[in-house]
């Protein structure tokens, strides 16, 4: 079922209890649909079209009205009890808002309509986001709350199909190369009531978010929240000052590992209710469990990826174990003592949409791979990660690609070859460190190179530290040699040199 076909289903059962809160206030369930259905009647004159776009959004090529996946689209008529919003099927919508309630709205009307959400992070500047639109084939863009139009009856909820596309967001690391993930609606829906269980979530609890809805974790977080019927807090950006505040009334807070700390310390001044933190992203830090544990806080990490959705959990701080419908294998080379973390499950994602390029890789058999290495694994033992295959960033619950990074960089007048790596951090884990090959030259001057980092790179993607080498240590075959320069900087090799 849509989550806004729950949303519906909650306010005709417990239309007074509250749904969301922001900056801006609070919604009833029966608001809240409201507000959906209002903003779901205003789509078709966004789209102004009945057809759905082609190719498909994977890339491929569509037949004659095709779904978002390349099928025919059944000729049966819309559920909703809408006939106007027969325009949104098939369609990928844009949505880039500041507010994230705004945000919320829009997404589910998008669902309401049949259409497929496409979250953008609304702090791109008009030429950022010229250049993501131009590579994905968006049908419509919304960047600006959808009012209401007159009121009217909210229809009957929907049964959109489990296998219908129902969201795409991009993955961490996206550049001029935009990297957007689509998903079926069983894919994240059907996972829901695994989560319920695993955490003790239920409609009577307060879920703070305290995150962009751009990331998969805090989106997923909210659907979540809504389709259990619980309250969602959402303040936005992440913000220590105001936690106090959003603590107050919240059962429950979903997040990535850097915040918890703060979420404790915060515990220590102000009474809170919570009891549980759902923590995704990135490794606990050291000790989080146990502090967690003093402050009567019951803590649930897990491990997946934008692409893979849930992958494993650790419930009980006795490490990871597959999540739930999760097979799990580590595939090692001969003599290697590391090897691939590949997993298949019904949470998988469809792959990245207008055929991108990115760490996912698929095998005949139905398993799926983002490069992340792990100890020798067999079926009924603890996952044990060890970080990424590919070089990727994990830097505050984001995934960098530092490719990606240094596709930018080398735009830069006066840089030549350069390594993007991480360095490691007490919160964040690592942060984005560039190392630039001066030769004998002098490198740019770091203000330059920060503004073009602003100009073309998402915030996790910025590079916090920079220094310079005379010359890069290469691979046999000239490449920079990655390891090695990570290697350098972890024992402070004193031929980096940090740039002021």
């Amino acid at each position: 079922m849509p989550v806004s076909a729950q949303v519906l289903r909650h306010a005709a059962d417990r239309p007074r209890h509250p749904a969301v809160r922001g900056r801006s206030g609070e919604l009833s369930y029966a608001e809240l649909a409201a507000r959906i259905t209002g903003a779901a009647r205003r789509l078709p004159d966004l789209l102004g079209r009945a057809a759905p776009p082609s190719p498909d959004l994977l890339g491929r090529a569509a037949p004659p009205s095709p779904d978002l996946l390349g099928r025919a689209a059944p000729p049966s008529p819309d559920p909703s009890g809408l006939p106007d919003l027969k325009a949104g099927r098939g369609a990928l919508v844009a949505v880039s808002l500041d507010d994230p309630v705004e945000m919320l709205v829009a997404v589910l009307a998008a669902d309401l309509a049949g259409a497929t959400p496409l979250v953008c992070d609304p702090s791109w500047g008009p030429e950022r986001r010229a250049q993501v639109m131009r590579a994905v084939p968006v049908d419509a863009l919304i960047d600006a709350p959808l009012s209401a139009p007159a009121a009217s009856p909210p229809p009957p909820p929907g049964a959109g199909a489990p296998g219908d596309p129902a969201w795409a967001c991009f993955s961490s690391g996206s550049t001029g190369r935009p990297r957007a993930v689509v998903r079926t609606r069983a894919s994240w829906t059907a996972s829901f009531p695994h989560l319920n269980r695993l955490a003790g979530i239920g409609p009577g609890d307060v879920v703070l978010i305290p995150g962009p809805l751009v990331s998969s974790l805090y989106a997923f977080a909210a659907m979540h929240t809504l389709a259990t019927g619980a309250t969602a807090v959402l303040p936005g950006r992440w913000s220590p000052a105001d936690l106090a505040a959003d603590l107050a009334e919240a059962t429950v807070v979903h997040l990535v590992p850097h915040g918890l700390p703060d979420v404790l310390e915060a515990l220590s001044r102000t009474p809170s209710p919570l009891r549980t933190a759902l923590i995704g992203g990135a490794a606990l830090p050291g000790g989080a469990r146990e502090r967690g544990a003093a402050a009567g806080v019951h803590v649930v990490s897990y491990y997946g990826a934008t692409e893979l959705s849930f992958v494993a959990a650790d419930a009980d701080g006795a490490g990871l174990r597959p999540f739930p419908e999760v097979e799990i294998e580590v595939r090692t080379q001969h003599g290697q003592g590391l090897g691939e973390v590949w997993a298949r499950s019904p949470w998988l994602s469809e792959g990245y949409l207008a055929g991108a390029t990115g760490p996912l890789r698929t095998d005949d058999a139905g398993w799926m791979t983002v490069g992340d290495l792990a100890e020798p694994y067999r079926p009924g033992e603890v996952l044990r990660l060890r970080g990424r295959g590919d070089g990727a960033i994990q830097t505050g619950g984001a995934t960098v690609v530092p490719e990606d990074v240094e596709e930018v960089l080398r735009g830069v007048p006066g840089v030549g070859d350069l390594v993007v790596v991480g360095s490691p951090h007490p919160y964040l884990g690592s942060v984005v460190t560039a190392v630039l090959e001066t030769r004998d030259a002098a490198p740019p001057p770091r203000a330059r190179l920060e503004a073009a980092a602003r100009s073309g790179l998402d915030t996790a993607q910025r590079p916090r530290r920079w220094y310079a080498v005379p010359e890069l240590p290469r691979t046999p075959t000239g490449k920079p040699a990655r390891g090695l320069v990570a290697t350098r900087l972890a024992d402070g090799d004193p031929g980096l040199r940090r740039l002021g």
